[in-house]
C-alpha cells in the first residue's frame, strides 16, 4: 500500500481527496496554486487529452512552486511502443517531477509498455491513464500489473473531449469499482474527464484519491482557453480539505456533505428543505417466485428527503444536497443483483440516503409494475437522531487570498 501513504492524511478514517489543477505554463501555475490547488499538473490541451508541455516550461513552474506543492506532468498522447515511451518518460524523470503521467492505450504492446516501465517504475512516481472511452477493452489484471511493475498510482481520464465527459462513457457506481479496485492493489487513483461543478459530491463519495480539472477552471469550460481564478476557487471549494493540527487551513466551506463531515451552519434554526426523485423506473431483479428470477422487472422509485440547511442564500454546489446522489445510489444497489422483497430494497435505499449527514429523515416508496393491473410495493420513513459534531475550522480561497 505504499503509493496510498503519505498522499492523504485521514480524519475519521477517511482519506481526503486532492485537486489537481492542470496547467500549460507559470501564469496559469501561479492562479491554481494561489486558489488552492493540491497537486500542479503540466499538459498542453491543444496536444491532445495529455499534451505534453516543452519541458522548459516545466522547469519553470518547479522553480515557482519549489517544493510547496507537489508537480505532475502529462508524457503526451504516445504510440505504444515501449522504446518511444520509456525514452519519453526518462525524459520527464530527467525533470525531477514528483509524478508522471503516462497514456496507456488498449494495444497488443500494453503489456510490454507497462514491463519496459518497470526499471524507472522503482525510483519514479508513474501514475497510469486509463481511458474511460475504451475501457471495456482493457484486460481485468491490468490493476495487478500495474500494481506489480511498480507503478505509484493510476487515473480514469476521456482521450476524446469530443466524445463527452467521464459519466457519458462510465456510471457513477463503475467509476466506484474502478476507484475501489486501484486501491486494494496499493495505488492512489485519480479520476478526471471533463468533470464540472456537479459531478463533483458525485464522485468524492466513492474516495478517490485525486480529481483532476482543466476545462472547469478555464474561462467558459473551454479546456483551450486560459485558466480562470473564479472558476478554480469554485471547483476548490467543492472539494474539502481538513486542517492539519495547528496548520493553516486551506479551504473554507459549510459543506462536507459528500465526504460524510457535517459542520455547523452558519447559524442556528435554518431548518430543512425536501430534495426528491420521483417517477425514477429502472429494471431491477427482484422478486421472491422463481418465475420472478433472471430477469428485470419495472420498478418505480419516489424518494423524499428532508436535509438540514446550511445558509440562507444557496449560491452553488456547496450548499445542496444533489438528487444526482440519491439516483446514483439507487442505481448502484440495483447493480449489486438480485433482490427478493421490495422491503429489503426500499430499506438499502434509505440506508444509503441517510448516511448523508445532513439528511434527518428520508421517505421512500418502490413500487413493482409488472405484477398486475396496478402497482405493488412498499412505502417506508425512516429517521435520525442528530447528533452534534465536533467543530471544524477552516479558511475560503478568494482569488488567491483567504479568510477565516
Amino acid at each position: 500500500m505504499r503509493a496510498r501513504q503519505g498522499f492523504c492524511f485521514l480524519f475519521g478514517g477517511k482519506p481526503m481527496t486532492k485537486m489537481l489543477a492542470s496547467v500549460r505554463n507559470r501564469e496559469e501555475a501561479e492562479i491554481v496554486f494561489q486558489n488552492g490547488a493540491d497537486i500542479i499538473d503540466m499538459k498542453d490541451p491543444d496536444n491532445g487529452a495529455l499534451g505534453a508541455v516543452d519541458l522548459s516550461k516545466v522547469l519553470e513552474v518547479k522553480d515557482f512552486i519549489a517544493g510547496r506543492r507537489p508537480i505532475s506532468a502529462a508524457c503526451g498522447d504516445l504510440p505504444m511502443h515501449p522504446e518511444t515511451i520509456l525514452k519519453r518518460v526518462e525524459q520527464f524523470a530527467s525533470a525531477g517531477l514528483d509524478y508522471i503521467k503516462i497514456g496507456l492505450f488498449p494495444s497488443e504492446q500494453l503489456d510490454v509498455c507497462i514491463e519496459a516501465l518497470r526499471p524507472l517504475a522503482s525510483h519514479n512516481k508513474l501514475i497510469a491513464v486509463i481511458f474511460a472511452d475504451n475501457w471495456n477493452s482493457y484486460d481485468e489484471t491490468l490493476f495487478e500489473r500495474l500494481s506489480v511493475c511498480g507503478f505509484f498510482g493510476l487515473m480514469i481520464d476521456t482521450a476524446d473531449k469530443s466524445k463527452g465527459r467521464l459519466l457519458n462513457h462510465m456510471s457513477p457506481d463503475q467509476i466506484g469499482k474502478f476507484i475501489g479496485s486501484g486501491q486494494s492493489h496499493g495505488l492512489m487513483v485519480g479520476v478526471a474527464g471533463s468533470l464540472e461543478a456537479p459531478d463533483v459530491s458525485r464522485l468524492l463519495t466513492y474516495d478517490p484519491d485525486f480529481m483532476g480539472f482543466r476545462g472547469a477552471l478555464c474561462v467558459d469550460l473551454n479546456r483551450r482557453a486560459s485558466i480562470d481564478a473564479q472558476a478554480t476557487a469554485k471547483i476548490r471549494g467543492l472539494i474539502p480539505e481538513m486542517l492539519e493540527e495547528g496548520g493553516a487551513a486551506s479551504v473554507d466551506y459549510k459543506l462536507l456533505a459528500a465526504r460524510g463531515y457535517f459542520p455547523e451552519p452558519e447559524e442556528a434554526g435554518l431548518g430543512t428543505d425536501k430534495i426528491f426523485v420521483r417517477d425514477f423506473v429502472l429494471p431491477v431483479y427482484i422478486g421472491a417466485y422463481s418465475f420472478e428470477h433472471g430477469k428485470t422487472q419495472k420498478v418505480r422509485f419516489d424518494v423524499v428527503a428532508e436535509v438540514l440547511r446550511v445558509t440562507r442564500n444557496p449560491e452553488d454546489m456547496r450548499h445542496v444536497v444533489s438528487y444526482d446522489l440519491i439516483m446514483d445510489g439507487i442505481r448502484a444497489i440495483v447493480a449489486e443483483g438480485h433482490v427478493e422483497l421490495a422491503e429489503t430494497l426500499a430499506e438499502q435505499v434509505a440506508a444509503f440516503v441517510l448516511k448523508n449527514p445532513r439528511v434527518i429523515r428520508v421517505f421512500v416508496r418502490a413500487e413493482k409494475l409488472e405484477i398486475g393491473p396496478g402497482g405493488v410495493g412498499v412505502e417506508i420513513e425512516r429517521t435520525r437522531e442528530v447528533k452534534n459534531s465536533a467543530k471544524l475550522r477552516f479558511t475560503q480561497v478568494h482569488g488567491g487570498r483567504k479568510s477565516s
